[in-house]
């Protein structure tokens, strides 16, 4: 009876491990286990090992806690026959079940998944011998795998999506892992290649340039009042850009150049407005450009995308000594705010917890959208929760508005 009862507690005790360690290496992280191996740890070494190896880890695992577990109810069942007789066989079932669920199963993986990067480094040095030890049947397993993977092969994408990885991010954030602008840089690299430029160019209509005949003085005192490094130039008009000139190229020797100013035009990039930013970024460090003119249907210039518009996107606005700082959303009171016109809509729409199925993409395109015209100062509409009023406009759009959050269908909305 002793030695059955020996037996047992052994039995138990490799179902716990076995438990523990599949609970360990399927909650493990890896890149947490890789980093600490590339610090010299071996034990984290040897244990990303196995986790990069998983198909066969856990064949390992499966079978032998099936062969410790049958063990274990088979000697429990002849213990308690002898002793109850009859009944020993409920008996057995009844306390070998409660035994394993309670510390062949549940404790040892709530541990193990408390712990899972320590306990898989625990567990490696053992599990390593028992995979060399059922080798035999881990083949035979393995083989069967592969056979039932074939017959019921899913033909869906195993790839992780973009929403999965936001998620995981967001995790990760609300663990503490990464801290708000780390978590804000991850989301922005993965939604990084969903963007097109046609999503963050300047308009056509917000551009600088200068025409091809322009005298120097005049081209010195465009440098001069815009501050920008880089001017376009076009021929006759601003649908039929030429080419781009640098102020470093423009001054040189302590003054203007004295050559022609086509000697210091560097070709434009010429881009669609569904080119996506990813792929845009390649083609001006290729071309050693940082301006990239996105074209229309008709060929017509449609606006400009630059190096730092891309970048923005990735790290956020980038200021330097000669920006004017807009603020998008100012409050002037409670309930009321002046808000840019540049504004991106949906930027907009998440402000002022609206819901809009437009497809413009500023919100001075939305107001135009509502208004079916280009609007005048003193404009109004009401959309949804919000009364529009027009502040500022030229002859060809809106420039800023005041919107005031109506109290009235807030409280209709709540009831």
């Amino acid at each position: 009876m002793t030695t059955q009862i020996i037996l047992m507690v052994i039995c138990l005790l490799l179902s716990a491990y076995f438990s523990a360690t599949e609970t360990a290496f399927s909650s493990i992280n890896k890149t947490r286990l890789k980093t600490m191996a590339e610090k010299g740890n071996k034990k984290a070494e040897k244990a990303f090992a196995l986790a990069e190896n998983y198909d066969k880890l856990i064949s390992t695992i499966l079978i032998g806690n099936n062969i410790v577990n049958i063990a274990l109810a088979s000697i429990g069942t002849v213990l308690f026959v002898n002793i109850y007789g009859d009944i020993g066989a409920t008996v057995s079932t009844v306390v070998i079940t409660v035994a394993v669920l309670i510390f062949g199963e549940i404790t040892p993986k709530s541990i193990a998944k408390d712990f899972p990067e320590k306990f898989a480094m625990f567990s490696t040095s053992y599990i390593r011998l028992l995979i060399w030890i059922l080798t035999p049947l881990t083949v035979i397993f393995s083989f069967w795998k592969k056979l039932i993977g074939k017959l019921f092969k899913d033909e869906e994408d195993d790839k992780m999506s973009s929403e999965e990885l936001l998620m995981i991010v967001e995790e990760a954030e609300q663990e503490g892992g990464i801290d708000t602008d780390e978590g804000d840089l991850l989301r922005n690299a993965i939604e990084f290649t969903e963007i097109r430029a046609e999503d963050i160019l300047t308009h056509r209509v917000d551009l600088e340039a200068v025409p091809q005949d322009a005298d120097k003085e005049e081209i010195a005192q465009k440098f001069s009042d815009t501050r920008f490094s880089r001017l376009l130039v076009y021929n006759e008009n601003i649908d039929d850009i030429v080419g781009v000139i640098h102020l470093k190229d423009f001054y040189k020797d302590n003054g203007i150049i004295k050559d022609d100013i086509s000697s210091i035009m560097s070709p434009p990039l010429f881009i669609h407005k569904f080119e996506k930013i990813d792929d845009l970024l390649k083609q001006l460090q290729q071309a050693k450009s940082h301006i990239a003119v996105v074209v229309d249907e008709y060929g017509g210039t449609l606006g400009i995308v630059t190096m730092e518009d891309i970048l923005e996107e990735l790290v956020g606005d980038i200021w330097d000594e000669h920006d004017e700082v807009i603020e998008q959303f100012t409050k002037t009171n409670e309930n009321t705010y002046l808000v840019d016109c540049a504004t991106n809509f949906e930027e907009f729409c998440e402000f002022f917890e609206l819901e809009s199925e437009s497809e413009s993409i500023s919100l001075g395109g939305f107001i135009m959208e509502q208004l079916g015209r280009i609007p005048t100062k003193n404009d109004k509409f009401t959309f949804e929760h919000l009364d529009f009023i027009i502040e500022e406009t030229d002859s060809r759009r809106v420039i800023s508005t005041k919107v005031i959050k109506n109290e009235k269908q807030d409280k209709e909305d709540e009831e």
